[in-house]
């Protein structure tokens, strides 16, 4: 057997194999909600972690194989032993984190990894870097969560600074592909708006929590066009419709008033329409939509290739190194999930999708059992904003929806947005932490009384006079 059919043998053991691990971890993230033992379901996430690992060995094992780099076995072990710190480092910083969510962190990742080395080397090795230098942060998120009490009186200062970054956006930053969205400074890219997402939650959770009249509301609402309103004029329309949609779930969240929504679905429509007739990038955007292949030299010629790549994926892919990704514009960045059909399949692709559903299930869960309405509305919100990005460039790539340039968040290449929803991830988990901390004191509570109402009448001198207590409940001998 030579060499060739031996590497083409292995990569397609292995494309199957990749699938099969993908499935059986999608099957585990539902079936860990459904488990009741604390042990069933670390037995279940511990075989997670054994399947992601499993993945990024045989994806990176064919990558070497296909290409012969030198350096991909190094690469490989730099980023299996950064995936073991995280989930290590989680785990014992954090002992009431959600396992489930730091999993689905870790794989949304590694498929990144994948994905972005195999399009490109070099990308690869900048987007892990980030992804170190950003850990580090990313690991102190949720201890500042739960210490910092005063996060919910800064709402003015979260709406300010929010819109003084978009503003400086829309006045600096250079136009890329008919919008403005990225901001260099010495040398380094960054996009404003990925941060002012998550901002942008916390100002109107704080607005909206204590929304007590229609006057609170009707601030909140002026905000949140401000900020909608300066990223069309920049024609980022991915974003202002991530934050035109979030603002809406957790304005009825807050205020339960169905006519609200409706309202501004109705204003929503309004705007699309003016937006059209105003800006000629949305009407190219919709055009294509459309039909891409009036144009398909021109402007529909990216929309066409990311169909033809799903097309040739077929359900089971053809193999990592085996397509032709690469064809599509942009790829990397707004055409992620394309590539990942072509090449590991449209089953894979499926798994995908249902991972990030579960992550947004379990951003809603955690956000409807807080009892503090502050930090209720910031989960729902910040899980909101991450199921509309998906949506958005998912939807788009596959013609669903017109294009609107927004990433797969932790899986496309891009700094900011993986910064920004490792953050998000963060923040939920100090959440999710605060939930628990609310248990156990409610715990502890029934404790008490439970304790309080089986200890003996101390009799006529009250609790004070019985022996071994004193006034503050101290011991005294």
């Amino acid at each position: 057997m030579t060499l060739t059919n031996l590497t083409y043998l292995v990569s397609q053991a292995a494309k199957y194999l990749i699938l099969l691990l993908m499935a059986l971890y999608t099957l585990q993230s539902f079936t860990a909600l459904a488990r009741r033992g604390t042990r069933a379901k670390e037995r279940i996430f511990t075989r997670q972690i054994a399947e992601m690992y499993l993945i990024h060995f045989l994806a990176f094992l064919t990558m070497f194989l296909k290409n012969g780099l030198d350096t991909l076995p190094i690469f490989w072990g730099a980023q299996a032993i950064y995936l073991g710190f995280m989930l290590v480092l989680y785990r014992n910083l954090y002992p009431r984190a959600s396992r489930l969510l730091i999993n689905h962190m870790c794989l949304l990742m590694t498929i990144g990894f994948i994905m972005i080395t195999r399009l490109s080397y070099d990308q690869s090795v900048k987007q892990f870097k980030i992804a170190c230098a950003g850990s580090a942060v990313a690991l102190l998120i949720p201890w500042i969560v739960r210490k910092l009490r005063v996060l919910e009186r800064m709402s003015w200062a979260y709406a300010f600074v929010g819109i003084g970054l978009l503003a400086l956006v829309l006045a600096a930053a250079r136009m890329t592909n008919g919008a403005k969205l990225s901001l260099s400074i010495s040398g380094i890219s960054f996009q404003p708006s990925e941060f002012v997402k998550i901002i942008f939650v916390f100002a109107v959770a704080g607005l909206l929590s204590r929304a007590r009249s229609y006057r609170r509301v009707v601030t909140a609402t002026v905000l949140a066009a401000v900020h909608v309103l300066i990223l069309v004029i920049s024609t980022d329309l991915g974003s202002a419709l991530i934050f035109f949609v979030t603002y809406l779930v957790m304005l009825f969240v807050a205020t339960r008033n169905p006519y609200l929504v409706v309202i501004g679905v109705l204003a929503g429509c309004a705007a699309a329409i003016a937006a059209y007739f105003l800006f000629s990038h949305v009407r190219v955007r919709v055009e294509i939509w459309l039909d891409p292949f009036a144009d398909y030299s021109g402007s529909g010629y990216q929309l066409c290739q990311s169909l033809f790549a799903i097309a040739a994926g077929g359900w089971f892919g053809t193999g990592l190194c085996q397509g032709s990704p690469g064809a599509i514009p942009y790829v990397e960045q707004d055409f992620m999930f394309s590539a990942i059909a072509e090449e590991l399949g449209s089953l894979f692709a499926i798994c995908l999708i249902l991972v990030c559903m579960s992550c947004f299930m379990m951003f809603v869960n955690i956000a409807m059992k807080l009892t503090n309405r502050f930090y209720r509305l910031t989960a729902l919100g910040l899980g909101t904003t991450y199921a509309t990005q998906c949506f958005l460039t998912i939807g788009g790539g596959i013609k669903l929806i017109p294009l609107t340039g927004v990433t797969l968040p932790l899986v496309s290449y891009g700094g900011s947005s993986l910064l920004s929803t490792m953050a998000m991830f963060s923040i939920v988990q100090g959440l999710y932490m605060l939930r628990s901390d609310e248990g156990w004191k409610d715990e502890e509570r029934r404790f008490e009384e439970a304790f309080e109402a089986d200890r003996p009448d101390p009799g006529p001198g009250g609790r004070s006079a019985q022996r071994g207590y004193g006034y503050g409940g101290e011991y005294r001998p």
